[in-house]
């Protein structure tokens, strides 16, 4: 059982990266650190999707780490 939580949480967690990567595509480095200037946009589409998923792997990694600390 150990095993299988171990292993989940690594692909959860690169899940997670991936997810994490795709959603600063398109964003420039002054924007990262709060210099973009831009006007507040909401997200729409694919972009949406892609925020809702990753708060959802997100959520899932951290109760998988919680219980990988539990059992062991």
């Amino acid at each position: 059982m150990n095993q299988i939580l171990f292993y989940s949480q690594i692909i959860t967690s690169i899940v997670l990266i991936v997810l994490i990567v795709l959603q600063q595509r398109g964003t420039a480095l002054g924007a990262g650190f709060g210099g973009g200037g831009e006007v507040y946009s909401t997200r729409r589409g694919a972009q949406k999707k892609i925020f809702y998923l990753t708060v959802i792997v997100a959520t899932l990694f951290l109760i998988l780490g919680v219980l990988n600390i539990i059992i062991s």
